[in-house]
């Protein structure tokens, strides 16, 4: 899809952006009711996990879509759940469509949608909400197969709940999902405008690199594909934002800016407090 033809930079404006409200813990409420714009033109990028049931995915973006100029969205696993308890059971891609037509209809931009430019300072830049998944290759360096690495897993009890809850229909498994959504988001990165640079946005980190500092290394199977690993030398890219981890922070990988903006669990952010704000300033970049 063609991308919104930018104009001349407006000053003022902000490109924010946050990850992993989790709302459905009840402590994180609050801090998602209290995102609020800095200027009436600010954007804002949701890189995904704001909740696992659909009413209050839609509570939240309802709410930041009142507030933000524009709202930009990319889904994390979590909202891909599906939860025994959600009045919504739709699974798999079902499930990620009508989560695509409930944004649509709150005037929230998608993976499936044209890549709206931002022409605020540090622009023009088109702003590129992602859906990749993961595949299961940021493997241990003992396991050579996706076996090896969720034996591994199982073997130390540290095992992501997506093997339960995200189902992957009607894909066989999740890397066939994930292969599928890289192949479809490539295609529509080689289309684009080279002219005009990217902010990448994906709730999976697109370099294995992050996942360096997991405290439990087999947890990083389920944190992205080595299929991305080169998207950000690639194609035109001012910055990556990403969530997952719950490591809030910046990191350069071949001079580009990674941006994990996730909130996370409260007991962790009660740990860590916010380091990087609540809301992290994408562009303009200070540093």
């Amino acid at each position: 899809m063609p991308s919104t033809i930018p104009g001349p930079p407006k000053p003022g404006r902000r490109l924010l952006a946050v990850s992993d409200l989790h709302i459905s813990m009840a402590d994180n409420v609050p801090i998602m009711e209290s995102l609020r714009p800095v200027t009436d033109e600010d954007w804002l990028i949701v890189a995904g996990d704001v909740a696992e049931e659909i009413a209050d995915v839609e509570r939240a973006l309802k709410l930041l879509a009142s507030r933000f100029a524009k709202v930009i969205w990319a889904p994390g696993n979590h909202e891909l759940w599906t939860p025994p308890a959600d009045p919504v059971p739709l699974r798999g891609q079902e499930r990620y469509q009508h989560l695509v037509e409930l944004c649509r209809r709150l005037g929230v931009v998608t993976p499936e949608d044209p890549y709206p430019v931002w022409e605020g300072e540090g622009g023009p830049v088109a702003v590129a909400p992602l859906f990749t998944l993961y595949d299961y290759t940021f493997r241990t360096p003992t396991a050579a197969t996706k076996r090896e690495s969720l034996e591994q897993a199982h073997a130390v009890g540290v095992v992501c709940t997506d093997e339960y809850l995200l189902h992957p229909d009607p894909y066989p498994a999740a890397d066939d999902w994930c292969r599928a959504r890289v192949a479809a988001t490539e295609a529509r990165l080689a289309a684009h405008d080279p002219s005009v640079p990217l902010v990448l946005i994906n709730h999976w980190p697109l370099v294995r690199e992050p996942t360096d500092v997991l405290t439990y290394p087999e947890f990083a199977q389920w944190c992205g594909t080595v299929l991305t690993r080169d998207w950000h030398r690639r194609f035109n890219t001012a910055a990556v934002v990403y969530g997952h981890l719950h490591i809030p922070r910046t990191t350069w990988y071949d001079g580009v800016r990674f941006e994990e903006v996730s909130i996370g669990y409260p007991r962790e952010w009660r740990r860590r407090g916010h380091p990087k704000g609540l809301l992290r300033q994408i562009l303009p970049y200070q540093q």
